[in-house]
């Protein structure tokens, strides 16, 4: 660790294509503000934080090459295209947070013209990857003390180097506690319908020669059932005022079971994925994705294409009272969160 998941290379972004894991470690450059968003809504990158990171560089790529000198003509052009980014996935905060930032750094440097700002907009960007590294091994610190030696812990989907600028939020927290001594065991639900769990979690956790076993989602609650399971930690997309939170779709379930099985419930994420403006989990919007991901597997026709409609939700909503603890780069958050939340903004 970390992966170099996204980085800025030689003018242009250069990402890894998550599509095509495990079984081919491929980069892509990306020069264009539309090649972004194609890569954000295909899943080429993913993961909340990264598509953040990716979003800011994706707004510098569209505006570079704008050939103008007055800076209200800029503007405009800049909040086109933000709102064009932010189009592309409509759930993770991060996503328009990372775009807002960058546009409220143009707007508070009225003395600059286009062209000083666009190397302003660039450093922002590296500016929000380096932080986000920063955040992420400063929140596996933080986490890694609520690991236990021998911890046997259940994860869903990818929350590792490959969903943020290389270190990672839930795995951050195993990798922190790894790097301390400590010997752990995860399980990885590998996450229907794309995957992520054993597709790219068991591949990064792999990669580091950390003991990985992956099973069905359906597989989690009878797992518990046979004491295997000491701890949850999964990522989020977006946490609210009170502590609701969306995380890919199958994390609510697992919030309910381990609270049947009486497993703490941790959910890892930096400060930026926290949004204040929302107060309860009924209010986030949750992305409706193509039926295809779910009636196709590498191809293959799986479920019939007439008669059968199909639900494939990217994320679900889990109340505040199944999370035993926020783990963020300033700390854990406990209960009681409506209260708790907004003292670290």
């Amino acid at each position: 660790m970390p992966i170099d998941t996204i980085a800025w290379k030689d003018g242009a972004c250069r990402i890894i294509d998550q599509t095509r894991l495990p079984e081919n470690l491929k980069y892509i450059r990306i020069q264009t503000a539309e090649k972004m968003w194609e890569a954000i809504r295909s899943l080429r990158v993913r993961g909340a934080p990264a598509i953040g990171i990716a979003a800011a560089y994706g707004l510098y790529l569209g505006i570079k090459d704008v050939k103008t000198i007055r800076k209200t003509v800029f503007l405009k052009k800049l909040h086109k295209v933000a709102r064009y980014l932010a189009s592309s996935r409509p759930t993770a905060v991060n996503l328009r947070w990372a775009l807002d930032r960058m546009i409220k750094t143009a707007e508070k440097h009225t003395q600059l013209c286009p062209a000083e700002l666009k190397p302003l907009l660039l450093k922002e960007a590296h500016l929000i990857l380096d932080e986000d590294l920063e955040a992420g091994k400063a929140l596996g610190d933080a986490g890694a003390k609520l690991i236990a030696n021998n911890a046997r812990i259940l994860t869903h989907c990818n929350a590792g180097g490959l969903a943020t600028s290389g270190y990672g939020t839930a795995l951050a927290v195993i990798y922190r506690a790894v790097e301390s001594g400590k010997k752990v065991l995860v399980y990885a639900d590998e996450t229907r319908p794309l995957l992520q769990g054993s597709r790219l979690t068991s591949w990064e956790l792999a990669q580091n020669n950390i003991p990985v076993t992956v099973l069905c989602d359906n597989m989690a609650g009878y797992l518990m059932s046979l004491g295997k399971i000491d701890l949850v930690i999964t990522g989020a997309d977006r946490i609210t005022r009170r502590g609701d939170f969306a995380n890919k779709i199958g994390t609510y379930s697992l919030a309910l079971l381990a609270r049947a099985h009486k497993i703490p419930f941790y959910v890892a994420a930096p400060l930026s994925t926290f949004d204040l403006s929302l107060n309860s989990g009924e209010e986030i919007p949750i992305e409706q994705r193509s039926p295809e991901e779910v009636r196709k597997i590498g191809g293959r026709i799986l479920v019939p294409e007439k008669g059968v409609e199909i639900f494939n939700p990217a994320f679900d909503c889990t109340p505040h009272q199944y999370v035993t603890a926020f783990i963020t780069e300033k700390g854990v958050i406990k209960p009681p969160y409506p209260k708790k939340i907004p003292r670290y903004f």
